[in-house]
């Protein structure tokens, strides 16, 4: 929706920029009319407020102020769009609600975007589980590249980074003589998301970096997800790394309703993503408890698959949000960072 927070003066605005700011409010409330109208035909039952928005004629924000952000955190519409994702059907091109997915996010509105988004976890993880076992999924994989072309066309060929402390730059508490332009001393670019070249199809090749993009589009806006939907992530993320208990091996695999089949390759390009969820998972919310276990339990079971694959990039990320969130757990507020550790013990 339109940004409503006009000035108090009317007329310091001129009398078409208000036109333009009512058409776009107004064209809004229609797309998200129109979405939910079709959602309503897809999913047994609705909510009675929203039924009532998409039975009038004439939607303005008298009769809900913003009923996306509604349709977003409604959890009987999350229930039933989620059953019927981990149905074994779900995922094939001709898929009812793939297809509203796919439309609704293309309409361009951002806040129909959120409500598609916030399935992203359940997309992505089913789709993930079953890519092995050769079921037509072109549903999914239409929605995943349509997220993929989104993030293509914002980032405008430009990679995401991030500068890095250099130890050969002068501290800014010290003083120092004149400092030396050098390689040495030039800004550290560290290179977080390489920039993206378009792709019209999912192939073997690609999909990892396909779908970390996706997750990334969801990074980017999890501060707008409900909670419930980082819970899915967090599900899937201790399924994907296949290191449960052997006794629950047959629950991992729950073929009959889609939702679970086990154990996925996790490189690079597709776990960074995965472990930066986590992180706000585990420190962005720490009101919400289950939320915060959940997170935690994700991260252990990843940890745990990247001792076994000895994959050191990935021990030392996830060893390092299994401490922060043991910090969090067994908070210390006599700790000082700036104090030196004495000890007898010399590690190697």
């Amino acid at each position: 929706m339109s940004d409503n927070s006009e000035p108090t003066t009317p007329s310091s605005i001129s009398s078409s920029e208000q036109t333009t700011s009512i058409s776009l409010s107004s064209d809004s409330l229609f797309k998200t009319q129109l979405a939910i109208k079709s959602l309503s035909s897809i999913i047994p039952s609705f909510p009675p407020d929203l039924l009532f928005f998409i039975s009038s004629s004439n939607p303005s924000p008298s009769l809900n102020p913003n009923p996306a952000f509604s349709l977003l955190h409604d959890p009987q519409v999350a229930s039933q769009v989620s059953s019927l994702l981990r149905q074994p059907n779900s995922g094939a091109g001709d898929n009812n609600l793939c297809r509203w997915l796919y439309d609704t996010f293309q309409s361009g509105d951002p806040n129909l975007q959120l409500v598609v988004l916030c399935f992203l976890p359940i997309i992505v993880g089913v789709y993930l589980s079953r890519v092995a076992l050769h079921k037509p999924l072109a549903g999914f994989e239409a929605i995943l590249l349509a997220f993929y072309a989104h993030e293509t066309t914002s980032r405008a060929g430009q990679p995401i980074t991030v500068n890095v402390p250099d130890l050969s730059h002068p501290s800014v508490y010290h003083e120092s003589k004149a400092p030396i332009e050098n390689n040495a001393t030039r800004l550290n670019l560290t290179v977080i998301s390489p920039s993206l070249e378009p792709h019209g199809t999912m192939r073997s090749t690609r999909r990892a970096r396909i779908v970390g993009v996706a997750l990334e589009l969801y990074y980017s806006k999890i501060s707008s997800m409900p909670i419930g939907s980082k819970m899915d992530f967090c599900e899937f993320c201790i399924v994907w790394a296949g290191q449960e208990d052997e006794r629950d091996v047959d629950k991992e695999r729950e073929s009959n309703n889609g939702g679970k089949e086990g154990r996925i390759p996790l490189p690079w390009e597709l776990l960074q993503p995965v472990l930066r969820i986590l992180g706000h998972c585990l420190m962005g919310n720490k009101k919400d408890k289950e939320l915060f276990d959940a997170a935690l339990a994700a991260c252990k079971s990843l940890y745990a698959r990247s001792m076994h694959d000895i994959n050191s990039k990935a021990l030392l990320a996830t060893g390092s949000l299994l401490r922060l969130g043991k910090m969090t757990m067994e908070p210390n507020d006599e700790y000082d960072p700036t104090e030196i550790q004495k000890s007898n013990v010399l590690t190697i």
